[in-house]
């Protein structure tokens, strides 16, 4: 192995340092010992080249460290940083670290390009302080000598350990508000899961509810279809049997007419004069009574009956309709009256008892413990399960609430307004301008501009929903109420200066 002139300065192709005690490897490169015997220890007493090592730790430091950081001494072969030195302001590959400074000046961090900021900007000492009046970091000079003078200063292990504590603290809620945006999330994905199903089951029954219909309609076509060929039929039966008769009258007319103008050409007035008169008049009777009998019977077959084909078609839409509300088990207002017993006095129910309207004449109905103080009334009747749709047509003009309410709803006061209670909910509109929405007090304007006189209230009494639509092509969903019922409900009516009525 040769080794260097011991008269001649070398520079250490490794840290750059220059040294007259160097030594050589096998493959003849000459390095500083501090180098040499730092890759000895790496390399557990095999002599190999240094910069082959070195590129072997450099793949490996890649294999630890994704930054582009490099040390600051090896400028031949640069090589991934394991640290950097605040007071040196370099950063050094494993080899480097291994000989540098251990003072406690030569403060060591994870990589990093920005050394400059851990240094003051007017000392260029090391940052160690914070300066708690001015909210800034600060060197040793700083406190002694400079503008932070006499300030209240504290380390940073301090300052980090108080800011880490309430680090955790938002690390605490913030995991608490992720887990519960995960409960969100999962409970939103189930429930959109569920949608799916319960459309899709939705799907399948109105699939099915169709399927059903086309085919009693085409039932019912084929009934009526039938019965128009079976009329027809008999009308042309009865035409040509009548026809038939027609023509032998005819033919009999023509003969004696022929007889007759025959008798008028002859000359010979004992011919004419021994003519037996009373064969012609009973000629001329028998022809007017069987005329008059035609005349009849064409007068009963002149049309086909419409008034059995309207009934047949009638029934047989009946009772379709009335298989389909079966079907879908919804009930309609037929069978829906207002209760007079509740109106106020300054409402106008109508005879049929559908309709009610605002009056400015106090109607001067009886004292009774449910009738309301206010222009408010009620249905008659209450509904304490199942699914039920009602139509009902407004004025264009002035206020009107409509809902539904307990019957325990204060009747007096003002608590007793439809919906100003926890105890009613109700659709609000104004002057045909806007709808809102109310509960316990609570008022929600709605979005949507009036642009229909007839609305559609739904109930489904298990599944806690009363919504509120407006009929129009095609229908429009203004608003669902959602809670648990928990007594029966009537339908509740308000007008000032407007009516309603129940359709149906």
């Amino acid at each position: 192995m040769a080794s260097a002139d011991p008269t001649e300065t070398l520079t250490c192709p490794n840290c750059q340092n220059t040294s007259e005690e160097a030594g050589a490897v096998k493959c003849e490169h000459n390095f500083c010992w501090v180098c040499i015997d730092c890759v000895l220890d790496k390399q557990r007493g095999v002599h190999t080249h240094h910069e082959c090592s070195v590129r072997e730790r450099r793949l490996q430091a890649v294999g630890r460290h994704d930054s582009a950081i490099t040390c600051t001494y090896c400028v031949h072969s640069p090589t991934p940083a394991i640290k950097s030195c605040v007071m040196c302001e370099a950063s050094l590959c494993d080899t480097h670290l291994a000989v540098h400074s251990k003072s406690p000046e030569h403060v060591l961090i994870d990589p990093t390009t920005a050394l400059r900021n851990r240094k003051c900007s007017v000392h260029k000492k090391i940052l160690e302080y914070y300066c708690t009046a001015d909210a800034a970091c600060v060197c040793v000079s700083c406190i002694l000598f400079g503008d932070h003078r006499g300030h209240r200063v504290e380390t940073f292990e301090v300052v980090s350990e108080r800011k880490k504590k309430k680090i955790k603290n938002d690390l605490k809620k913030l995991t608490s508000r992720n887990t519960e945006t995960e409960k969100k999330i999962q409970t939103l994905q189930n429930h959109g899961g569920a949608v799916q199903e319960k459309s899709s089951d939705v799907s399948e029954r109105v699939t099915a509810l169709f399927r059903d219909i086309r085919r009693q309609l085409d039932a019912l076509e084929k009934r009526v279809l039938s019965e128009v060929s079976k009329q027809e039929e008999q009308v042309s039966l009865s035409v040509s049997k009548l026809l038939q008769q027609l023509e032998l009258e005819k033919d009999e007319l023509s003969r004696k007419i022929s007889y007759l103008e025959e008798l008028c050409t002859k000359s010979d007035p004992l011919i004419v004069i021994q003519e037996q008169e009373s064969e012609r008049e009973d000629f001329s009777g028998m022809a007017e009574d069987v005329a008059d009998q035609l005349d009849r019977q064409i007068y009963r077959v002149a049309s086909v009956d419409e008034g059995l084909i309207s009934v047949t078609l009638h029934t047989g839409l009946y009772d379709i309709m009335a298989g389909i509300k079966k079907g879908i088990n919804v009930h309609g207002a037929a069978d829906i009256l207002l209760d007079i017993n509740t109106a106020g006095n300054d409402i106008h129910v109508s005879g049929d008892l559908k309709a009610a309207s605002w009056s400015h004449m106090d109607q001067n109905y009886p004292e009774k413990s449910g009738r309301f103080q206010y222009d408010q009334i009620l249905s008659s009747r209450s509904f304490s399960s199942g699914r039920h749709f009602w139509e009902v047509e407004t004025s264009e003009t002035g206020v009107w609430f409509m809902g539904m309410c307990y019957p325990s709803m204060d009747r007096r006061g003002r608590q007793s307004w439809i919906g100003d209670n926890n105890k009613s909910w109700c659709l609000r509109r104004y002057d045909n301008v806007q709808y809102s929405v109310i509960h316990d007090g609570k008022w929600l304007q709605l979005p949507h501009s009036v642009s229909c006189q007839v609305l559609g209230i739904y109930l489904d009494y298990e599944a806690g929903q009363l919504s509120f639509y407006e009929l129009r092509d095609p229908i429009r969903h203004l608003h669902t109420f959602t809670t648990t019922f928990m007594e029966p409900l009537h339908l509740a009516f308000s007008v000032y200066k407007a009516w309603v009525r129940l359709r149906g």
